[in-house]
C-alpha cells in the first residue's frame, strides 16, 4: 500500500450543501451538483492503485440527494464521522483518524481531479513530509501529511479565505515541515466555477453530466 486518500465530505442535503451555488441553481440543484462532485471524487480516489480510501463525512445521508448511490460508493471506503468544530479543527481530527502512513487529504470540490494526480500526491510524500495542492482562489485542494504530523496547525489557519493556501504553507513550514507542491486546480465554490470545472472533467463524469446540463 502506498498510502491513504482521505476525502473530507459533506452529505449533499438541499439547503445545506454548496450554499453559495443556491442563488444560481436553487437548493436542490446545488445539492445535486454536490452529490455529483462527491461521486466523481469517490470513484477517482477508489481507483488509485495500492491506496486505501477513507472518508470523513459530515451530515446525514438520510436527507441527502442520490443517497443510495453515495452509500454504494462509500461501501468501498472506510467511513467515519467528522468531529464538531470549525473546518481547521475537523481537518486536523480527520488526519488523526486516518492512521499511520502517508495521507493525501482532499475535499469534494474538485471533481476534475484524476487518478494520476492523486497518485502523484502520494508519490511526493515518499520524499517530502508534506505536500500542498493550491486552489486558484487562494485556498488549497489537497494536503498531504505523514501520520498526521503537522495537522495540529490547521485549527489556527483562517479557512475559506484568499490567503488560506499561503497561510497553511507558512504554518506547516513554521512547524518544521518542507512542503512539496502539487499542480493548482480550480475548485467549485461559486456559480461561475461550475462550468469551467465541468469542462475539465471527463465528459461522462457525474459532475460534467449534471453541470453542463444545468448551464446549457
Amino acid at each position: 500500500m502506498i498510502g491513504t486518500i482521505l476525502v473530507v465530505a459533506k452529505a449533499p442535503v438541499p439547503g445545506l450543501a454548496k450554499t453559495r451555488l443556491i442563488p444560481a441553481f436553487g437548493a436542490d440543484g446545488a445539492a445535486y451538483l454536490a452529490a455529483a462532485a462527491l461521486l466523481d471524487t469517490l470513484a477517482t480516489a477508489g481507483a488509485v492503485r495500492d491506496a486505501r480510501c477513507m472518508v470523513a463525512l459530515a451530515g446525514d445521508l438520510s436527507d441527502a440527494v442520490r443517497a443510495h448511490e453515495i452509500r454504494a460508493a462509500l461501501a468501498q471506503c472506510t467511513v467515519f464521522a467528522q468531529v464538531a468544530g470549525g473546518l481547521g479543527t475537523r481537518l486536523a481530527a480527520a488526519h488523526a483518524s486516518a492512521g499511520a502512513g502517508p495521507v493525501l487529504q482532499i475535499g469534494m470540490d474538485t471533481p476534475q481531479v484524476t487518478v494520476a494526480l492523486l497518485a502523484e500526491g502520494l508519490e511526493l510524500l515518499a520524499t517530502s513530509p508534506a505536500t500542498l495542492g493550491p486552489a486558484d482562489d487562494g485556498g488549497w485542494w489537497a494536503l498531504g501529511l505523514h501520520d498526521g504530523v503537522g495537522a495540529h496547525v490547521l485549527p489556527a489557519v483562517p479557512m475559506s479565505t484568499p490567503g488560506t493556501g499561503a497561510a497553511t504553507r507558512r504554518a506547516l513550514q513554521a512547524a518544521g515541515l518542507a512542503v512539496a507542491d502539487l499542480p493548482a486546480l480550480r475548485d467549485v465554490d461559486r456559480p461561475d466555477d461550475v462550468e469551467p470545472v465541468a469542462r475539465r472533467c471527463a465528459r461522462s463524469s457525474e459532475f460534467a453530466c449534471s453541470a453542463l446540463g444545468s448551464v446549457a
